[in-house]
């Protein structure tokens, strides 16, 4: 099988902000494999928060040794088992490899990848869609707007210096929005005591759960949490693994499984599978990143109680399609692979 990189600029329609950075544009790694006249695409995308810039993961990919293997199913079968990748290989340079794969063995049995992890019907899901922090009058026009194109669930980020500015721009997207379910996200921002106190205020607001409101590195605090809280509280930055899941089963009421996260679409399944039954429910989330990066989790989007995967319509320009979303729902194509196709080039090559 042969590899080939390409890197190109994602910029973001509008800067997004969240308690711990501001984010108006990340490099993207194509990464795409070829075999017997047909081609896989994954795709990974640099993050300051996972220390991974743009050198490091086209470094990482180009190091990827995929001749071992005579065609994509015994990589994917090698990957499934552990056997590989070897070594310190970050989540995210796996998830973009099993991508690859997943797309060029679903091209060669001509199913989409949704067949090949045993769903019949192409899932599909309501997803999220993210307002960042923004001025209450913003906040507002999103949110009408969002609803006006058929978005039913909103996740409203917050972490604030002024904990007040963050119940303010709730109140008004409720407003705004007043049958839209609503999700909040802190990205860790909160002290307990901080939790304690404005969660019933939040929950009084109709929202519906709340992600990681307490700074990662203290499960057992989140756990706690949990326990009083009086909406769903998700774990996100405390929920990486497949380990730390175990350790949040049945203390959380869900976890967010982003791909880049974990390491692709089999350690999401393997994720569901350790949480099943011990009343965490699943969460599917992603990066900012084009469809190509978004589409392995979209052929899981029917396993998850809550769909977050709109990183593609949060881009000023989307080089690829194929997975909807800009009318609230996202669709796993019925084509063979990933069932996306890219629409434009726009090339920095590293």
């Amino acid at each position: 099988m042969k590899s080939t990189l390409r890197t190109v600029r994602l910029a973001l329609a509008e800067p997004l902000r969240i308690s711990r950075s501001t984010m108006a544009a990340r490099d993207a790694v194509w990464l795409t494999v070829e075999h017997d006249g047909l081609r896989g695409h994954g795709e990974a995308v640099s993050s300051v928060y996972y220390g991974l810039g743009t050198e490091t993961l086209v470094r990482l990919l180009t190091g990827v040794d995929l001749s071992r293997f005579p065609d994509p199913e015994s990589a994917l079968e090698a990957l499934r088992a552990g056997r590989w990748p070897d070594g310190d290989v970050p989540p995210a340079v796996t998830a973009a490899v099993e991508s690859a794969l997943l797309d060029l063995a679903g091209k060669r049995a001509g199913v989409p990848v949704h067949r090949l992890l045993g769903t019949a019907a192409p899932p599909v899901a309501a997803t999220a869609r993210t307002i960042g922090i923004t001025t209450p009058a913003r906040a507002a026009a999103q949110a009408r707007h969002l609803v006006a194109n058929g978005f039913e669930i909103i996740k409203v980020k917050a972490g604030t210096p002024d904990p007040e500015d963050d119940i303010e721009r709730v109140r008004v997207i409720r407003d705004a929005a007043p049958r839209a379910r609503l999700l909040l996200d802190p990205n860790g921002a909160w002290s307990v005591a901080q939790a304690d106190a404005l969660l019933p205020r939040f929950a009084a607001l109709g929202v519906e759960a709340v992600e990681q409101p307490l700074a990662p590195g203290d499960p057992d605090a989140l756990g706690a949490l949990a326990e009083r809280a009086p909406l769903p509280v998700i774990a996100d930055e405390d929920a990486v693994d497949l380990a730390d899941v175990r350790r949040l089963a049945g203390r959380v009421h869900g976890v967010n499984v982003k791909l880049a996260k974990c390491g692709g679409v089999h350690a999401a399944l393997r994720i569901r599978e350790a949480i099943e039954g011990s009343g965490t429910e699943l969460m599917l989330g992603c990066l900012t990143a084009s469809t190509l990066g978004l589409a392995p989790a979209v052929h899981l989007a029917d396993r998850a109680r809550w769909a977050d995967l709109d990183g593609h319509l949060l881009l000023a320009h989307d080089p690829w399609a194929g997975i909807g979303g800009a009318d609230g729902v996202v669709r796993a194509s019925g084509a063979p692979g990933l069932g996306i196709e890219e629409v434009a080039v726009r090339e920095d090559v590293a």
